[in-house]
């Protein structure tokens, strides 16, 4: 079957044969007919399996081949990844027709997409708080959308933005064509489909002898102490046929960590978490996709948004919270048909979460096999050559310590703790305080170091005896007087004026 057997529009038929895409996934076959008839469709599929296309390609063909200026379609989603993603892909569909699409997304300045909506942008793919922002300052109208569509829902439901997706409903016509995609499908999914919806169809693509595990996915999971993970990534990432490798971890901290690790074993890794800024989330991806880097480390928050066809490797640092998240993590392997691999490292506090995970996706390993990056099955099961180790350059050594200006017998430019030469630092400086002769031996010292020193003799000076008569006067006249002071100048100072 092709796209044009599906009644595709041929410019975006042929915009999609420049790309290599030729022939429909089974998500896109069943949802794209009822799509172009307006019928509200649930569509449920694994990530991965072309959901996109699935809603964009009749979405764009209803507005027409020239549509006017104006907002008539929404896709909410819910990340900034995805957000871009799905945005470079409609833009892709409709790169032969005048359609236009903005992608609407926080941490980015406002000007650029308020500019792209003024400019009469057609299509808006964007994340709910962005939207409702830009609701509120009057900057983006939803009174003209035709077509809603609700991409990942189920990853809405777990940031908790459903209230944000009821406030966008609330903004569009009561009358609208409204496509719903989820790889799940959790209760309040449900029911905001039946409160939103008209009579949806619900549209599984998914074999009928498929398990919950995607069979082309083949999964490890192995119990690794903390302290030698980093060790035995580094050497997953030496396997035989590895191509681009994702890894995600359970926090920020963690995954910046293990950047500058993999780095500076000589991997070239980046990295996508929430302390970054959206230009240089960005850049990371885009480097990533275009091959730049082969090893992207990311948070749970960027799962969704990760959509490269060739990623060989998925790696989980630390376990999921639950069998959802793992199997949003993994689906980032083995997309478009390919094959792919998944590792999962299980700690020792973290054995009840497996337990759950190994029991909701039947996966029939209770029990992980202890793992080191010594062990052999480790080798042998994920094709890791023999002899391999965990560093491809060797460890960056110190910095040399720069040799230090003048030693114990040096000139007067050594450090401040000999204060000079031999017979100018502080010794003989200390022991010329009770005398007036050792004034010329601490006038030669000429170091910087003598000037603490001085002070330090000023005061030992200052605290002989008075008559009483004029105290500061004759105390500062002592302190001021002595050739230890100075040299060879040792007139006093004049008193001030009464």
């Amino acid at each position: 079957m092709t796209f044009s057997e599906l009644n595709i529009d041929q410019d975006m038929v042929d915009a999609l044969a420049e790309k290599g895409i030729l022939e429909p996934f089974p998500i896109q076959a069943q949802t794209i007919p009822l799509a172009l008839t307006g019928q509200d469709i649930i569509g449920q599929a694994k990530t991965g399996t072309g959901k996109t296309f699935g809603f964009g390609l009749p979405l764009i063909q209803r507005l027409g081949a020239d549509p006017a200026p104006g907002v008539q379609a929404l896709v909410v989603v819910p990340t900034r990844e995805l957000c871009i993603q799905v945005a470079e892909d409609l833009e892709l569909a409709s790169s032969k027709r005048p359609t236009t699409v903005a992608a609407i997304y926080g941490g980015k300045a406002y000007e650029g997409q308020v500019e792209a909506l003024k400019a009469g942008a057609q299509i808006v793919v964007g994340t709910p708080g962005r939207l409702l922002d830009l609701v509120g300052q009057r900057l983006l109208s939803l009174a003209n959308v035709k077509v809603m569509v609700l991409d990942e829902a189920d990853r809405m439901l777990d940031l908790g933005f459903l209230p944000d997706v009821e406030r966008l409903f609330a903004q569009i016509p009561e009358v609208r064509h409204t496509m719903l995609f989820s790889a799940t499908m959790p209760a309040p999914i449900v029911t905001l489909a039946r409160r939103f919806m008209n009579r949806p169809i619900h549209i599984r693509a998914q074999d009928p002898d498929e398990g919950v595990m995607q069979a082309n996915i083949e999964h490890h999971v192995f119990r690794a102490h903390a302290l030698d993970k980093d060790e035995v990534i580094a050497r997953i990432l030496q396997a035989e046929g590895r191509g681009k490798t994702v890894i995600f971890t359970r926090t920020k901290r963690a995954a910046a960590k293990l950047v500058e690790e993999l780095n500076d074993r000589g991997f070239n890794a980046g990295a996508v978490h929430g302390d970054m800024s959206q230009e240089a989330r960005e850049r990371s991806m885009a480097g990533f996709k275009a091959g730049k880097r082969d090893v992207l480390i990311a948070t749970d928050v960027a799962a969704r948004g990760i959509d490269v066809d060739d990623v060989t490797h998925v790696i989980n640092h630390t376990i999921p919270e639950d069998e959802k998240a793992y199997l949003h993590r993994v689906g980032r392997t083995g997309r478009a048909g390919k094959t792919g691999v998944a590792v999962t490292f299980v700690d020792w506090d973290d054995l009840h979460k497996w337990a759950l995970i190994n029991r909701a996706l039947d996966f029939g390993q209770p029990e992980p096999v202890e793992t080191y990056s010594s062990s052999p099955h480790l080798y042998s099961e994920l094709n890791i050559p023999e002899g391999t180790k965990g560093r491809l350059k060797p460890a960056s050594a110190p910095a040399d310590r720069p040799p230090r200006e003048g030693g114990r017998g040096g000139s007067g430019e050594g450090s401040g703790r000999s204060g000079g030469s031999g017979s100018g630092g502080s010794r003989p400086r200390r022991r010329t305080r009770g005398s007036g002769s050792g004034g010329s031996d601490a006038a030669a010292g000429g170091s910087a170091g003598s000037a603490p020193a001085t002070a330090h003799a000023d005061h030992a000076e200052g605290s002989g005896a008075h008559d009483g008569a004029a105290p500061a006067r004759r105390k500062r006249t002592r302190r001021r007087g002595g050739r230890g002071r100075g040299g060879a100048a040792g007139a006093p100072t004049p008193p001030p004026a009464g």
